[in-house]
């Protein structure tokens, strides 16, 4: 059975969302899945590894939110579904990818599924609210998909929330939760990462310290902030800590995280390492004692749906301390693959980070059971397999 994937979000694209779709591309069998996504000036040079077939469309990312981008979508998603006789249509999110994905069914009459990620999902939420035309035409999308895909229990619950809104209770049937995954082959224990350091001119085990990572823009909701003001009573417990922070963002939030360490008095022990390429990141995950997810509900559509530096990070054989907010608690099993806390608790953060650095075994364990949780369950064959087993469920 040939799939169509629309993917407004898709590689050399960074995030998750593209992650998602980027290991679709990959691990749908070769020839069952053509992926449609906006031109890409780097995508020559990452297109031919993937075994599905990716078309490009003549327009940028920006261009397909527009009205003659749409239509230009619209048509093309029409003509590849009729080209490779397409059963199933994957919708990468709610919008623009849900209109294309609406007009292939009107005409050619292939179902489709949306997947939420959550941020999304808020998002349409506000702008329903406030907009009579996007409350149409976001029923339209929703309303006719075959079946809805969320990546989290947050996420479904979410979803059930929206549709009720859109006066669509019942499409609540219709929804699955597919939680995400990484590629254990690539995120393993024990990378070299002797030259990273060097290259990011960061200290090494011989001097001493003991690294928290985090892998996330610098954006509000991903509680940068937090992990800073539970630095000092890290410091206090375990004066080797240093933490470092992998991820590009705007300008004015880096200024205020630097100038909160500064006032906090931690500056020459915190890392701002702005954007490391994918390929650099086992070898960064490899540097940390432990990973650290602070993310929080903030602002209108700040939330982590899922978190899939959290399983990269398990992956890696790291135990994790995260916030428990949104869909952080189906990405880390609580007391089994890490350890959870109030999202906006410094004090907690403090409290957990502290166990585990002063428990050599505990932390072991916790990482070698986020680990197998990674080989078993949280990889990307398994969530593949979980989609075209829905694709079959709904084509029969």
């Amino acid at each position: 059975m040939t799939s169509l994937l629309l993917a407004q979000d898709f590689p050399p694209m960074g995030g998750g969302i593209a992650r998602l779709h980027g290991e679709m591309a990959r691990h749908f069998p070769r020839g069952e899945l053509v992926v449609s996504t906006p031109l890409d000036s780097d995508a020559p040079d990452v297109d031919a590894q993937f075994a599905a077939a990716v078309d490009r469309l003549p327009v940028s990312r920006g261009r397909t939110k527009t009205l003659p981008g749409l239509l230009l979508w619209s048509r093309r998603a029409a003509s590849l579904a009729r080209q490779h006789r397409v059963r199933f249509v994957h919708c990468g999110n709610v919008k623009p990818a849900g209109y294309p994905a609406r007009w292939v069914y009107e005409r050619c009459r292939v179902p489709y599924g949306i997947f939420f990620h959550g941020g999304d999902l808020l998002s349409e939420q506000h702008k329903v609210r406030q907009s009579r035309f996007k409350r149409r035409s976001t029923r339209a999308i929703l309303g006719g998909a075959a079946v809805l895909m969320a990546n989290s229990a947050w996420t479904r619950d979410l979803a059930l929330t929206v549709l009720g809104e859109l006066g669509l209770d019942g499409h609540g049937r219709r929804l699955r939760v597919v939680h995400l995954g990484t590629d254990p082959a690539r995120f393993r224990p024990r990378v070299d990462s002797t030259e990273l350091r060097r290259r990011l001119e960061l200290p090494d085990g011989a001097s001493g310290a003991r690294w928290l990572l985090t892998v996330a823009r610098l954006e509000p909701h991903k509680g940068v902030d937090t992990v800073l003001q539970a630095l000092p009573a890290i410091l206090e417990r375990a004066p080797d800590v240093r933490y470092a922070v992998a991820g590009a963002g705007a300008v004015a939030e880096r200024e205020k995280l630097e100038q909160l360490a500064r006032t906090l008095g931690v500056a020459e022990r915190v890392h701002l390492l702005g954007e490391v390429s994918e390929r650099d990141l086992p070898a960064l995950y490899a540097l940390a004692a432990v990973y650290v997810g602070a993310s929080r509900r903030a602002e209108r559509i700040g939330v982590e749906g899922f978190g899939i530096s959290l399983v990269e990070a398990s992956a890696c054989g790291l135990p994790v301390v995260a916030g428990n907010a949104g869909g952080v608690p189906d990405a880390v099993r609580d007391g089994e693959t890490g350890l959870l806390v109030p999202p906006e608790d410094p004090a907690a953060f403090a409290a957990a980070i502290c166990r585990l650095l002063a428990d050599a075994e505990l932390a072991r364990r916790i990482g070698a059971a986020g680990r197998r949780a990674v080989e078993t369950y949280y990889n990307w064959d398994r969530v593949v397999g979980d989609l075209r087993a829905i694709e079959a469920e709904v084509v029969a």
